[in-house]
């Protein structure tokens, strides 16, 4: 099936189109359903209600299928689903905007076909760069309701139909949602301190169990996430910046910590699905100072473009704590929490010794500003502090700090951002970080670019002696190869190394292959 938009006709209830934009559905008030080409109210599966500003649709192909959820914006319907934005009709692609992106990526990696089959093409606002409300993308339930969309990928093969179809209905009947990935990064350096190449790979089992009000607001639900992280080089990626006398990481995941938790907590819906509460162990990265590019598994990989903008020591994850945030009205929200500083997610549990005992923590809180909602990471402007209590067990030291971000979504397919970071102390390697870029997606559940260029200054507490600053360009092109495969080149340029006596520009060539079970 292809993409499904949804809009607002003049006469009457919304109406469903196809890719071709022919009317395939006009209903006033039934949810209805669409898979395979059929249509069918949604009381076909045992529960009926109205189109309103929080209904839902049932849209998908075959048997395995996703609740989306419809939300009205300035007279609009659009989707939500798992990407989160409101449609505004239809949009064009013109071709001169093709065209220009078309010579961007040409001159990064080359001719790239599948993206000139865009041009003249009328395209939904996109759906790939948002997320659930309070949610950041890689949260288990966001990756599990990105990785059900349907893909435009180029083969247009789904390798694991059958099996996809076994977990929808597991879903339906059980309220339980699970998946797996598997993701392998390799680079390869111009110059170099030591090694001059490094590789790693990291395989994820990760759930979601509705518990309560599966099938309303204010859902209760379990997330969990179980990952092995395994290099195949002596350094492994995360410690390649020190090899290459880089200030930073070209990717902060990939390490040797062999079994971890990452993630195992409650997550608690409340008023209408306008605030979420946590409590277990919680990866920071989910709620703090997140936007749509800053995953290292599908988006930017340098530390420099990710949470934190390279100004923390720690972002901790299988962390002890507890997190709470809502929209404080439809446009403002506010988030806050504390958690572990002292984490070791290869033994989670111990969480509970320290977290009490010791009281060590890593607090944060944060106030945004959205244009709707259901756009948090897309339309977003935000100011974030931190705080970190210094580490008896580890002689680290304390440090506070703060984040800026602001990006926004231009026609349908552009997210230019702008971010910002300052920190006293911490153990952090930047003391002040600007980021600025965009993104490009070429339609939804389609190839990604995205261009990124940091300078940062180097954090004069945590290095004994003055070092100049240093500059960070970053360029990827994530292609959706097949329905489960993503592969993603990119092109790292290291400029003033501040950690390198003797090079002043390096090259950092990166390959990253994701593929979902």
């Amino acid at each position: 099936m292809g993409d499904v938009f949804v809009d607002a006709s003049e006469g009457g209830g919304p109406v469903l189109v196809n890719r071709s934009l022919a009317p395939i559905a006009s209903d006033g008030g039934m949810r209805v359903a669409i898979a395979d080409g059929r249509i069918g109210a949604r009381g076909d599966t045992g529960t009926q209600g109205s189109i309103s500003s929080q209904a839902k649709c049932l849209v998908g192909a075959g048997t395995d299928v996703a609740w989306w959820k419809l939300s009205r914006s300035a007279g609009y319907l659009g989707s939500r689903a798992s990407a989160g934005t409101v449609s505004r009709g239809m949009h064009g692609v013109t071709t001169k905007r093709a065209i220009g992106v078309l010579s961007i990526i040409g001159l990064l990696f080359g001719s790239v076909p599948a993206l000139a089959d865009t041009i003249g093409r009328p395209e939904a606002r996109t759906t790939d760069l948002s997320a659930e409300p309070l949610q950041g993308p890689d949260s288990a339930d966001a990756i599990l309701r990105r990785d059900r969309q349907e893909k435009a990928d180029v083969l247009d093969q789904n390798l694991l139909e059958n099996w996809e179809e076994w977990k929808a209905g597991i879903r339906d009947r059980t309220g339980l949602s699970f998946g797996a990935d598997y993701t392998a990064a390799g680079f390869v350096a111009t110059e170099s301190l030591g090694d001059d190449y490094a590789a790693g790979g990291i395989a994820r089992f990760f759930g979601s169990f509705d518990l309560v009000n599966r099938d309303g607001p204010n859902t209760g639900r379990l997330e969990f996430k179980i990952e092995h992280r395994h290099s195949y080089t002596d350094t492994p990626p995360i410690l390649f910046g020190a090899a290459l006398g880089y200030a930073g990481t070209p990717q902060p995941v990939f390490n040797e910590d062999g079994f971890r938790t990452t993630t195992l907590y409650w997550r608690q819906d409340a008023f209408d699905d306008r605030a979420v509460f946590r409590i277990g162990f919680l990866d920071v990265k989910e709620y703090f100072n997140v936007y749509a590019l800053a995953s290292p598994w599908t988006g930017f990989q340098n530390l420099a473009f990710s949470t934190g903008s390279n100004t923390m020591s720690v972002l901790p994850d299988g962390a002890f704590g507890v997190m709470a945030g809502g929209y404080l009205t439809d446009s403002v929200y506010l988030a806050a929490g504390i958690v572990d500083r002292n984490t070791d997610p290869s033994a989670v549990f111990d969480g509970f010794d320290t977290f009490f005992n010791d009281f060590e923590t890593f607090r944060t809180a944060e106030i945004g500003f959205t244009s709707g909602g259901q756009r948090l990471f897309v339309d977003n402007a935000h100011i974030a502090f931190w705080e970190m209590d210094a580490s008896n067990a580890t002689g680290a030291q304390g440090g506070r700090g703060v984040n800026v971000s602001m990006s926004s979504l231009v026609g349908a397919n552009w997210l230019p951002f702008l971010r910002g970071a300052w920190a006293e102390g911490g153990g952090g390697v930047f003391e002040a970080s600007v980021s600025a870029g965009f993104g490009y997606l070429d339609q939804p559940g389609g190839n990604l670019l995205g261009i990124g260029l940091n300078w940062g200054r180097p954090n004069s507490d945590t290095f004994p002696v003055d070092l100049s600053d240093q500059w960070t360009a970053e360029g990827f092109y994530r292609v959706q190869f097949a329905e489960n495969i993503q592969i993603t080149p990119s092109l790292q340029l290291l400029v003033d190394p501040a950690l390198n006596p003797k090079d002043d520009f390096i090259a950092v060539f990166g390959l990253r292959a994701r593929a979902t079970f």
